[in-house]
């Protein structure tokens, strides 16, 4: 759909009433991205010149600003009153341009395909050209889905909806799917004609249909392959549908680009991730936002991973949470450790089990193994940190900046003050408190001195037992 010039309109002008909801119902997400987003991304691939319109009403105020930071591009404008699909293409003639055709998509509409929506510009284009091509669907229940009325030749006399149609028209199960192609010029005509003449007093957008046959336009009603493309979304049932197909397909891009996922109905990926060939993904895994995993990378069950990059070969073991983070390629991460925004693992990193990090930078082959708190630090090569340590970086009122050099070995529970650092090489010993800066190939320790009084268990415990028996007697 690249030639003639295209003006898409995009409806999302709808209150979402049956969503039983405070949030506009095209913003309501499914695979991670709202359903106008879906929408307003299937237009960018179609590839053509022309403006992409979004008509907004109920919720503007919301859906506005978050067109104004998703697409700048878009045109919006406002249908209020609400009076029907026909008046908010009206609405939406406006900004029309130059174009010579005029798509419309509904902004709940999310399944729809670049490639289906090629297809009806090719039947448009036909034997003859057409002034309304339109998609349809054939459903075993239409329910309040339009109804498409043929002659018997198969040619579309009009479409009918459900709260106008006759008991006969009701039977018909193929519906429009409210996805249309206008040629302009058509356009220009025969939008005034539309009236309000029907069961809810509005401007149809279906109408124009019947316009272009009375006046003997050719009509072209292209049915869709696959009628879930066009399902609507009306409900959080609805929602929950289109979000599963979603999920869905990513699940199976993942799969055709050479990636293993372990028992794929049980992972989650939003439409947003990518997966490189020969990764693998295990059971219950959740991989949302714009993440990335790396060739030959293993997610493991349970993990949940979010707007971060996991290097090619790194190992993210089971149960694991990781958010705005880099993982490097070769490291190893988990299980149960909790990487939080900020976090960059070098390569060939060994972060394990019970460990949290927030900010910080381990540069490669540095480990924390177990049970620490990293947070607000920078971690040089090849150093070990170990269990219990934690990095103090908030006074209660500011974060401050721990350093770490490289081949540095810290003892089990430790704390590190900041702001401190500790030099290339130094060592620091269990249980040390430090809150000075320690030199390179410096030992630091801050213990007590250890006191032994021989003997002193065995008295420790008769005193105990005798301070019972006493209690017990009183008793």
């Amino acid at each position: 759909m690249t030639s003639p010039e295209l003006a898409v309109v995009i409806l999302a002008a709808g209150k979402g009433v049956r969503m039983k909801t405070a949030l506009p119902k095209v913003l309501h997400a499914a695979a991670g991205k709202p359903l106008l987003g879906h929408v307003l991304a299937t237009a960018e691939r179609l590839g053509s010149a022309g403006p992409r319109i979004v008509v907004v009403g109920a919720g503007r105020e919301t859906v506005g600003p978050w067109l104004a930071a998703a697409a700048p591009a878009a045109v919006q404008v406002v249908q209020d009153p609400p009076r029907g699909t026909g008046d908010a293409l009206r609405v939406a003639a406006v900004a029309f341009g130059t174009a010579s055709r005029v798509l419309v998509l509904s902004g709940d509409v999310p399944l729809l395909k670049a490639g289906t929506l090629s297809l009806l510009a090719a039947a448009m284009d036909g034997t003859a050209p057409a002034a309304v091509a339109f998609l349809t669907a054939r459903l075993p229940d239409p329910g309040s889905y339009g109804r498409v009325v043929r002659d018997e030749s198969g040619s579309v006399l009009r479409i009918v909806e459900a709260k106008d149609a006759t008991e006969g028209e009701r039977r018909v199960d193929e519906i429009n799917a409210g996805v249309y192609l206008f040629e302009r010029d058509f356009l220009r005509h025969a939008l005034p004609l539309l009236t309000t003449e029907n069961a809810q007093g509005e401007y149809y957008l279906t109408d124009l249909v019947g316009i272009a046959v009375t006046e003997r336009r050719r009509v072209v009603g292209v049915p869709v392959s696959d009628a879930r493309e066009i399902l609507g979304v009306n409900s959080r049932r609805d929602l929950a549908e289109v979000d599963a197909i979603l999920r869905r397909r990513a699940a199976d891009a993942a799969l055709d680009g050479g990636a293993t996922l372990l028992r794929p109905e049980t992972i989650t990926l939003d439409e947003t991730v990518v997966i490189e060939p020969d990764a693998v993904l295990e059971p219950f895994s959740t991989l949302t936002g714009a993440t990335r995993v790396g060739a030959g990378a293993r997610i493991g069950q349970g993990s949940v991973i979010s707007d971060s990059v996991i290097g090619a070969r790194a190992q993210v073991r089971p149960y694991c949470v990781i958010d705005r983070s880099v993982v490097g390629e070769g490291a190893v991460v988990g299980p149960f450790a909790r990487l939080r925004e900020g976090t960059e693992l070098g390569p060939d990193v060994h972060v394990g089990n019970f460990v949290e990090t927030k900010k910080a930078r381990l540069e490669r082959g540095a480990k924390a193994n177990h049970l620490t708190y990293l947070g607000d630090v920078v971690i040089g090569e090849r150093t070990n940190v170990g269990a219990g340590t934690i990095t103090c970086n908030y006074d209660g009122f500011d974060k401050h900046l721990t350093r770490i050099g490289a081949g540095v070995f810290v003892g089990s529970d430790v704390q590190l003050v900041a702001p401190v650092s500790v030099g290339d090489g130094a060592v620091i010993g269990a249980g040390a408190t430090v809150t000075k800066d320690v030199p390179a190939d410096a030992l630091a320790t801050s213990r007590v001195p250890q006191t032994t009084i021989p003997g002193g268990g065995a008295a420790y415990r008769k005193r105990r037992q005798a301070a019972r028996d006493a209690k017990t007697k009183e008793a």
